[in-house]
């Protein structure tokens, strides 16, 4: 259960720093450069700053989710350490065991002696 709620929190941190990534422009331009007018609240400094905060944060989240993820992952034994459960490899194994022979009532044949070869 928790694997599944970091991993989609690492798919949500992914798609958010993507957008934010596109958003920017290396020239300059992009989001920030939609604000150049002087009259508004934030300007186009204060909107390259907060992308870039954005993006060291989103980063900085995405490698702190993955190094929390590899708490719920196969160990070299193959138990999952976060539920304990064995490898599907392990149960297949355990399962494709084949059954002892059913027990029957009939005496096994055994080979009678060779007679003995009479003296002349």
């Amino acid at each position: 259960m928790g694997s599944s709620i970091i991993s989609i929190l690492i798919i949500v941190v992914c798609i958010l720093l993507i957008l934010v990534v596109l958003v920017q422009n290396s020239k300059g331009g992009g989001l920030a450069s939609s604000f150049a007018s002087s009259n508004q609240v934030m300007g186009v400094r204060k909107t390259a700053d907060f992308l870039e905060k954005a993006t060291w944060t989103l980063a900085a989240l995405l490698l702190i989710l993955s190094v929390m993820s590899t708490s719920f992952t196969n160990t070299s034994d193959g138990v999952t350490r976060g539920t304990g459960t064995e490898s599907v490899t392990r149960q297949k194994a355990a399962e494709d065991v084949t059954p002892a022979a059913p027990e029957s009532n009939v005496a096994p044949i055994t080979p009678s002696p060779a007679p003995a070869p009479s003296p002349k």
